[in-house]
């Protein structure tokens, strides 16, 4: 199973550059997460924070517990066994084919014979769709691939944590959502922590239990995935509307100025700001029938039901929605359309400064 991973007031910097600061989140155990952001947000800089690559200069970051901005380097190479992580392009090895880069890992980390070795890269190079393939060297394979490859490394030495940065980038619609299904089903198979750091929209709102996004170096909110798909926090709904009208820009931020201008040009209809808002809660992606059950499903339906009366009111009614389409009815009495049934309306404000423990 996965373990928790959690972050108290976690700030980074490149010099006089700040990147994001006073960052508290927490991906609950065997859940898949996303973190989401415009470009140049640090993201990717979360990500490789998180397995102790780059250190912040304030706040802790725990992974099952341990504090790894003040554990030693031993024990921090010990923690790092947790993780498997698929960079954006892959990272393979040029000059080894599929399966040495397979073997990497397990080479390296591990004192397993050849024939271990094999049996175990040829079962994920099975899970990844990448037998036959094992000869090949990464510049005789496509893109899509490549990725797979990567995830088929990052798999050899059983994660309990899986990090995936920009699992799109390179990649086609169609690929996208194979490589979206190919994580669900790996969530389903060893019920690992998942975080996707990604800022397509179609993934983040199909795909993870919980959702983050990170702006103007601040985490703007971190929770359940209905809580974000119905917010009307500016950031976040022109993020995943794709809007052009609001607080993000080409250069990432607007001044006041300029979202004023925006707007009343967006209210004299310039601008198609609205009328193509995606409506309601897509459903989410499901593992593939034959999978395991997934753990995590169960986990947080029960996270979400206790903390539901601190959720937003929309967030609240999509929820009971989303629970009534898998004929889970016992949980709550049906909604009446009277918002007083469900008295918890705390503002999103609330999720995003104190966000869910797992």
């Amino acid at each position: 199973m996965g373990v928790e991973v959690r972050t108290e007031g976690v700030t980074k910097s490149f010099g006089s550059q700040r990147i994001w600061q006073d960052v508290t989140l927490t991906l609950p155990s065997g859940e898949v997460s996303a973190l989401l952001g415009p470009s140049g947000t640090g993201k990717s800089v979360f990500l490789k924070s998180l397995i102790g690559l780059l250190r912040p200069e304030r706040g802790s970051i725990f992974i099952d517990g341990t504090d790894i901005t003040t554990c030693s380097n031993k024990e921090l190479y010990e923690i790092r066994k947790l993780f498997g992580v698929l960079f954006q392009d892959g990272a393979l090895f040029g000059s080894m084919n599929l399966f040495d880069n397979t073997a990497f890992p397990l080479r390296e980390h591990t004192k397993k014979s050849e024939s271990e070795i094999r049996q175990i890269v040829m079962e994920k190079l099975e899970l990844t769709g990448l037998l036959g393939a094992e000869n090949k060297l990464p510049g005789e394979i496509s893109g899509g691939m490549r990725k797979r490859a990567g995830l088929a490394r990052a798999l050899v030495l059983d994660p309990q944590i899986i990090l995936v940065d920009e699992p799109d980038s390179g990649l086609d619609p169609v690929r996208t959502t194979y490589l979206s299904q190919l994580l669900i089903d790996i969530n389903a198979q060893i019920d690992a922590t998942i975080l996707i750091v990604t800022h397509n929209i179609n993934l983040a709102r199909s795909v993870p239990d919980n959702i983050g996004m990170l702006f103007r170096r601040q985490l703007v909110m971190f929770g359940p995935r209905e809580v974000l798909l119905t917010s009307e926090e500016p950031v976040v709904k022109q993020f995943l509307n794709g809007y052009m009208v609001g607080p993000i820009g080409m250069s990432e931020e607007k001044d006041e100025a300029q979202m004023a201008r925006e707007q009343a040009l967006a209210e004299a209809g310039h601008y198609d700001n609205g009328t193509d808002e995606i409506e309601g809660i897509i459903p989410q992606m499901k593992a593939t029938p034959g999978m395991p059950v997934r753990q995590g499903v169960d986990r947080r339906r029960r996270r979400v039901m206790e903390i539901m009366h601190t959720l937003p009111h929309a967030a609240q009614v999509a929820i009971q929605e989303s629970m009534e389409e898998n004929g889970d009815t016992q949980v709550l009495p049906a909604y009446s359309g009277n918002p007083a049934q469900y008295p918890g309306n705390a503002t999103e404000a609330t999720v995003r400064h104190n966000p869910t423990n797992g």
